[in-house]
């Protein structure tokens, strides 16, 4: 999948980026000559190099397309989930999703973890975890509907406060 210069793309776990050029640069081991996606994370500024035959071994994505964030926050809505398990057991599989850098992965985690933080505090990684896992919808879905990351968080919350009181329903 090869992606263009001053397109928006998602680094899992960072976020949104923006291609800033594509060229040479040297990968450390060994040290020769490939080709990189320069990026430039939108969050911070920093810039990432990116080699181009491991973009599907990173993950390195398109943004969600806008037709899909109806569904996401649907999901974020709903009430079914799998919060069980220890929190080492769980704090696993959600790091995997994190990692997997995919929308719907990122959404489960923060609805999960949503979820337990009604029931009890979390640890210390989980809470780290839910603040990543929010920034990361809240930041992608501002960016692809050209929407303040504050009004994208209230719909975010609000979606996620309908899936704790159904799940607490039972349904």
């Amino acid at each position: 999948m090869g992606f263009r210069v001053g397109e928006k793309v998602v680094y899992p776990n960072h976020g949104v980026s923006v291609v800033e050029k594509i060229g040479e640069g040297f990968a450390i081991e060994p040290a020769t000559p490939r080709s990189f996606y320069h990026l430039r994370l939108i969050s911070n500024n920093s810039k990432v190099m990116v080699p181009i035959g491991n973009t599907d071994l990173i993950g390195l994505r398109r943004l969600t397309q806008r037709k899909d964030i109806t569904g996401l926050m649907k999901t974020l809505s709903d009430g079914r989930f799998s919060a069980t398990g220890d929190w080492k057991g769980r704090y696993k599989q959600n790091l995997d999703k994190m990692k997997s850098g995919r929308l719907h992965d990122i959404a489960d985690v923060l609805k999960t973890l949503n979820f337990i933080m009604t029931r009890k505090t979390l640890s210390f990684r989980e809470k780290k975890m839910y603040e990543r896992a929010k920034y990361l919808i809240v930041s992608e879905i501002a960016v692809i509907n050209n929407m303040d990351e504050g009004e994208v968080e209230r719909l975010v919350d609000r979606a996620l406060a309908k899936s704790a009181q159904s799940r607490a329903a039972g349904h």
